[in-house]
């Protein structure tokens, strides 16, 4: 596995890392066991960076994390940490908190659930609205300072955001959707968080199934609009224009999509996301893209042709990233 600093201030991580979410039912149920199982397989392939949220299974994906976990050594891994969304007990999404008193709160329930004394980065899963971003990050700056954080980072943001609270605080990365097929980020994030030293870890690198998935349209799937109607066949469409350069190179679309974003620079982490153990040796799969490979994967899906919006219309709304 490569390994890539995020950012210029960060920890050292491999990439890929390891996005946790799915393993708390987002696309379905997973076992447990099962579950364990994954996170073993990420780490004994030398994988270091665990993605989770607080609110992954309203705290499930924490605790399965601390189990796995539970005979590895602590400095083998890096553990990055979302907060803010909160939850009704129905599951349902009920806004966002990032008031400093919050931040501190939230930390405080991640640290018993993962059973550590800290975590290496830490970032609100969204922009609260009615927070300064510079406060949110201030108190995580504090935690920093106290040993219970080690590095700061940002979710969802846009750039004019992310230069503020970089004049607060060093930022380590920027979680964002970056794939073939979403990559806004490249207008005005990407070259600012490049300016200001800010890594990217991209989530949604398979377009959250549509690039080497069953097709199944289960989970959070239903209700993402390009996974939808015309905009699902759309895109399908877009997708299978990438197989023939997929076996021409050997490979899987999945791990080609894999390697464009990792190819897309050494500050890119891509964050893979698996329910099954195989699913995690073969997102591990190395796949070098030369410039060549890269202007024809331009071709074949070139930026801004995919059909619909990447969350439903209330989510997209509160994505400072989009405005």
């Amino acid at each position: 596995m490569q390994h890539r600093q995020l950012g210029s201030t960060g920890p050292l991580v491999t990439s890929p890392a390891l996005g946790c979410m799915g393993l708390s039912g987002v696309y379905g149920a997973v076992d447990e066991d099962e579950g364990v199982r994954v996170i073993h397989a990420y780490l004994d392939a030398g994988g270091t960076l665990l993605d989770t949220g607080d609110f992954y299974g309203s705290g499930h994906n924490e605790m399965l994390i601390r189990r796995a976990l539970a005979d590895r050594s602590r400095e083998d891994v890096v553990l990055s940490v979302k907060f803010g969304a909160m939850r009704a007990p129905d599951g349902g999404m009920v806004g966002v908190d990032a008031r400093p008193a919050a931040v501190k709160n939230f930390l405080t329930y991640s640290l018993q659930r993962l059973g550590v004394d800290h975590v290496d980065v830490y970032r609100p899963a969204r922009l609260d609205p009615a927070v300064p971003i510079e406060d949110t990050v201030g108190a995580i700056a504090e935690l920093v300072e106290q040993g219970y954080v080690r590095h700061v980072g940002l979710s969802e943001v846009s750039a004019a955001t992310i230069r503020r609270a970089a004049a607060v605080t060093p930022i380590c990365d920027l979680q964002i959707e970056y794939s073939v097929l979403s990559r806004e980020i490249e207008a005005e994030i990407l070259p600012t968080c490049r300016e200001l030293g800010v890594g990217i870890t991209a989530y949604g690198v398979l377009g959250r199934g549509l690039i080497g998935g069953s097709g199944a349209v289960t989970g959070g799937r239903a209700m993402t609009p390009r996974w939808q109607g015309e905009h699902r066949e759309h895109n399908q469409a877009l997708v299978a224009r990438l197989h023939e350069m997929a076996a021409a190179k050997d490979v899987t679309v999945a791990q080609l999509a894999i390697g464009w974003v990792s190819a897309q620079g050494g500050d890119v982490v891509p964050v893979i996301g698996a329910r099954r153990v195989d699913q995690v040796t073969s997102s591990l799969t190395d796949v070098e893209l030369t410039a060549d490979d890269l202007a024809r994967v331009d071709e074949l899906i070139p930026a801004g042709s995919v059909s619909g919006d990447r969350y439903p219309a209330a989510a997209m709304a509160q994505l400072d990233s989009e405005r």
